[in-house]
């Protein structure tokens, strides 16, 4: 009886013991399964540079089919013909000092419309009364195309600077305001009953909550914000400007000049590429505190 007992309580300890490792072996197999469903599932890990790479191919195929001979010349040169042209014209003065114009103009443009964006936004977002007075004002402006208040500018502030800057100011604050209004119109109501019961004052409540909460869609204007600019100065400097690149470009077209048109247009997408990706590297930065598809 006493043996018999004896194997019997071995026997189920070793059954208990083997059920056990089981269930050890079995853990790490469940979570090695789900870290590969995640990582099905996510894009993967960033690759370096990854956004020249488009830019790249595009550029390898344009080179390929101007080598190959499937390119009309006259209408669109080769890559090394281009680079050639913008190589005369910095070395004669031209593109640097159209270059530093249209930098000029985009960028006072740009900070008048951040600005009012911002400014506007906050007081839409953070006041029924702001909201009433400013928001259906904002989404009236938005509803006219900006670019058709060309003439009316002109007659207002005539045909020197200030209209371009006007337009381009416009073209950045719509974008800017839109999407920091609607972050701040998402924020929940119950951070804000948080902040009343921990007694926070209207500065800190705006420093603590409504910040953080607005970057997002802060960031998200400010990308459009930037191309707007680039792409409200190209038409811009084609309107009775005397200088910039887009009236480089205008000059090259009354001549039949394609591959200065090109120039003008590789340095427009260099500026709108580098700008973009400057945001974005701020952005990652401010908003570090995140986990998403993009981290």
């Amino acid at each position: 009886m006493t043996t018999s007992a004896t194997e019997k309580s071995t026997t189920t300890a070793a059954t208990a013991t083997a059920q056990s490792a089981g269930a050890d072996a079995g853990a790490p197999a469940t979570a090695r399964t789900a870290r590969r469903g995640r990582r099905a599932l996510s894009p993967g890990k960033r690759l370096p540079a990854a956004r020249l790479v488009g830019p790249l191919v595009l550029l390898a195929l344009w080179a390929a089919a101007s080598a190959a001979g499937r390119l009309d010349p006259g209408a669109i040169p080769a890559p090394w013909t281009v680079l050639k042209t913008a190589g005369h014209l910095w070395t004669d003065g031209t593109l640097p000092t159209d270059v530093a114009t249209s930098l000029r103009r985009a960028a006072y443009g740009f900070a008048i419309g951040l600005g009012a964006g911002v400014l506007l936004a906050l007081a839409a977002g953070l006041s029924r009364t702001g909201e009433a007075l400013i928001d259906g004002t904002v989404n009236l402006n938005r509803a006219i195309p900006t670019l058709g208040l060309i003439p009316l500018f002109i007659l207002w502030l005539g045909i020197g600077e200030t209209f371009k800057v006007a337009i381009i100011a416009i073209v950045v604050y719509i974008p800017v305001y839109l999407n920091t209004h609607a972050a701040l119109a998402g924020i929940d109501t119950r951070f804000v009953e948080l902040a009343e019961v921990q007694g926070l004052s209207r500065y800190r409540f705006i420093r603590q909550i409504v910040i953080p909460g607005a970057l997002p869609g802060f960031f998200v204007g400010l990308r459009l914000g930037v191309t707007g600019s680039w792409l409200g100065l190209v038409v811009l400097e084609q309107i009775n400007a005397t200088s910039g690149l887009g009236y480089m470009m205008f000059q090259a077209q009354n001549y039949g000049q394609t591959d200065v048109i090109l120039v003008g247009l590789l340095v427009y997408g260099v500026f709108g590429l580098v700008s973009d990706s400057v945001v974005r590297l701020i952005e990652r930065r401010v908003l570090s505190w995140r986990r998403t598809l993009s981290s």
